[in-house]
């Protein structure tokens, strides 16, 4: 059990930095709280819808700039979606980020827009790369027998 008390404690460790660094708020562990025996990929499932929305926003963000008129009403409401997204897992920056972004929505800057674009990316890759690396603790704990441990 040796292994299994190295990897939780790795866990803990690394959950704990997600929050000092602002990547993660208190919204991820009510995902966590909501995973139990019956449901044991439940976080796994969640994280990786938002995986697959978040890209699928930024690229359809992406492209939006990519045409001769820019539709910052459609532009926006992806924000808006993602920003939902983000805050319902938890994933603090990429909310925050949203949040700015939807300000040079509004004012129709595209410039502004465009810088906003790259933060956004920058946090989400940021945010999926932890996430990716917490969900492979989890996964090691579980391989090797044990529980994931809950932060209070």
């Amino acid at each position: 059990m040796e292994v299994v008390g190295q990897l939780q404690k790795q866990f803990v460790a690394y959950m704990a930095s997600l929050y000092r660094e602002g990547f993660l708020d208190d919204q991820f562990l009510q995902l966590q709280k909501l995973q139990d025996q019956s449901n044991p990929d439940f976080v796994v499932e969640v994280v990786s819808l938002f995986f697959e929305d978040s890209e699928k926003l930024i690229n359809n963000m992406a492209n939006a700039f990519q045409q001769q008129v820019v539709d910052f009403k459609q532009v926006d409401a992806h924000v808006h979606q993602l920003k939902g997204s983000s805050s319902s897992i938890g994933a603090q920056r990429v909310k925050k980020a949203c949040v700015s972004f939807r300000n040079h929505c509004e004012e129709r800057s595209l410039d502004g827009c465009v810088r906003c674009l790259q933060v956004l990316k920058n946090e989400y890759f940021l945010v999926k790369n932890k996430l990716e690396t917490l969900i492979r603790l989890e996964h090691q704990i579980l391989a090797a027998g044990g529980t994931i441990p809950l932060l209070s």
